[in-house]
């Protein structure tokens, strides 16, 4: 018998998302973000869903050409950019959209002798001070873009430091706006939290990410079916032993966790070589056969640790739940002092994934 961990990605879930989305969005056209490998869940297994999308947007360009060679016929975007003059070619071929954030790149894309313009996606600085000009230099790239002939047509965007507060875009929309003054040409700076919170972000194009995957962009509000989405990823087990404690006995690595009575525990397999977080503490809620019951000591590398003392029935087979419909990924984040993100990001290619339905 295989190992009994396993991942779901339910694709009838991003199509529902992708609605949800859509309707916040109103005229705006959505591009779904998908790096990182459509966050963990696999760009090319997602494909038939996002293909609902007006747009989707990666980093790698590898991952941009083979959503081309897959018949993706929507904007493809780079949110990084091009690196080199090379990738700029590339992209031509491909019809790719490049993001030029950095005086080198617009170097590059002057110089370079391309088969066709691109559409290029001018980003300001707004105040992440990651990627992107200040506001002068963002004046001065646009007036070069406006005329090369590189250049088939232009998106000015910016990305929110902090659009999952209530007042978390208002500066930097105020910014952003000024900056584009008097530019009759799109823009975009809606990210999910801002398309799900400020409306008056949405712009031309909206860039949703984690919420097309059915998690919270808000770190204080863990309950994506409160924002209408569908958890795309569901991980499982299965418990594969239970130990009888008794007051005194420890659990895993280091006795981080001492009984103070009788106990039984269930180990299941998974560990942080699965992508579960190791620095989840004891309590870190999981569901075993439809309850919800939370892990004790250390996750180890291919093994956690569960308290089945409440859940008489449950024993070696019962299901696991790590996260998914039951137990929303953020929850099990925000116990670990992370975020949904990483933890979906983190799925390591070990686990066997299946795609458990298909878009409507």
């Amino acid at each position: 018998m295989p190992r009994p961990l396993r991942a779901r990605v339910d694709l009838a879930a991003i199509a529902a998302n992708l609605a949800v989305l859509r309707r916040h969005a109103g005229a705006a056209r959505l591009m779904a973000v998908a790096k990182a490998d459509a966050y963990g869940h696999g760009l090319q297994r997602c494909l038939p869903a996002l293909r609902a999308a007006d747009g989707v947007a990666v980093v790698e360009i590898a991952q941009a050409m083979g959503l081309r060679e897959a018949g993706f016929q929507g904007t493809v975007l780079l949110l990084e950019g091009a690196f080199d003059e090379h990738e700029l070619t590339v992209c031509a071929h491909h019809r790719l959209a490049v993001v030029v954030h950095e005086a080198t790149q617009l170097d590059h894309l002057s110089r370079a002798r391309l088969p066709r313009p691109l559409q290029v996606w001018l980003k300001l600085n707004s105040g992440m001070n990651r990627l992107g000009f200040r506001p002068g230099a963002f004046t001065r790239a646009r007036a070069v873009l406006e005329t090369a002939v590189n250049v088939e047509s232009l998106v000015l965007m910016t990305h929110f430091a902090s659009a999952d507060r209530v007042d978390g875009v208002a500066d930097a929309l105020a910014l952003f706006e000024r900056a584009c003054a008097g530019a009759p040409v799109p823009r975009s700076c809606a990210n999910s939290a801002a398309l799900l919170r400020h409306p008056a972000a949405r712009g031309d194009w909206v860039r949703p990410g984690i919420a097309v995957y059915g998690a919270s962009p808000f770190e204080q509000d863990d309950d994506p079916a409160a924002l209408g989405l569908r958890p795309v990823m569901e991980l499982v087990s299965e418990v594969i032993s239970v130990q009888a404690l008794e007051r005194g006995d420890a659990v895993g690595y280091g006795g981080a966790f001492v009984a103070d009575r009788p106990m039984r525990v269930g180990i299941v397999a998974c560990g942080y070589a699965d992508g579960y977080p190791r620095h989840a503490p004891t309590g870190t809620p999981v569901v075993v056969a439809g309850a919800i019951t939370g892990t004790l000591g250390r996750v180890s590398m291919d093994l956690l640790a569960v308290d089945l003392t409440p859940l008489p029935e449950a024993g070696v087979g019962s299901p696991v739940e790590l996260w998914g419909p039951n137990l929303s990924v953020d929850t099990v984040a925000r116990a670990a002092g992370t975020v949904g993100y990483e933890l979906l990001c983190a799925l390591a290619p070990r686990v066997p994934v299946s795609v458990v339905s298909a878009p409507d």
